[in-house]
């Protein structure tokens, strides 16, 4: 198992590159473009908001087609919960996210914490889809709580994993697409 973990003072993060093989995230992504992602969303803002995000999203519910990937990222969650954040959760509640970045309109997300619409979110995960000469820009950035934000690794098949609270943001793509799955783990609040 080759997990990278960085404690920091925001918590730590995790990168983990062996979980699939090149034919699963081939398959992955496949089914994500197969969904047609649509203009994502920001929760609770009706206004124009592609100054602060600019993707297509798509939900990529538990099913039959599905049940084996939902599976291997409980079995992540479980392991770097268990090495790293100890953290009382209720699980994968919500759907993943299948995220696509093009440069056409130079896709990103700013600054920005996943909370949770119902549930509080306490891990958040970024799958890498694509390879990394597939795009330029579109680094994940991670506000780590001590000086300038850090990119995650961009290499195909990275799992990055990070406290859901820790600030973050997608720079823009300035060419090519970079396709991502992102899940996030919720528990009950933290005290």
């Amino acid at each position: 198992m080759s997990i990278d973990a960085h404690d920091t003072p925001a918590g730590f993060v995790a990168e983990w590159r062996d979980i699939f093989t090149p034919a699963e995230l081939d398959k992955i992504e496949a089914y994500g473009d197969a969904l047609s992602p649509a203009k994502a969303e920001i929760a609770g803002r009706t206004d124009n908001v592609d100054h602060l995000r600019i993707t297509r999203v798509a939900w990529m519910d538990r099913g039959p087609q599905t049940e084996w990937l939902y599976a291997r990222i409980e079995n992540a969650v479980l392991e770097l919960n268990s090495r790293l954040y100890k953290y009382d959760l209720y699980g994968l509640v919500e759907s993943f996210q299948y995220t696509v970045y093009e440069s056409a309109v130079r896709g990103h997300y700013d600054w920005h914490v996943d909370t949770g619409a119902t549930e509080p979110r306490k891990i958040s995960l970024t799958l890498q889809l694509s390879e990394p000469s597939a795009y330029e820009g579109g680094d994940l950035m991670l506000q780590t709580g001590v000086g300038s934000p850090v990119p995650a690794q961009k290499a195909r098949g990275t799992l990055v994993a990070f406290p859901s609270y820790m600030m973050h943001r997608v720079m823009p793509v300035t060419a090519g697409t970079r396709k991502s799955m992102v899940v996030w783990v919720a528990g009950p609040p933290f005290r």
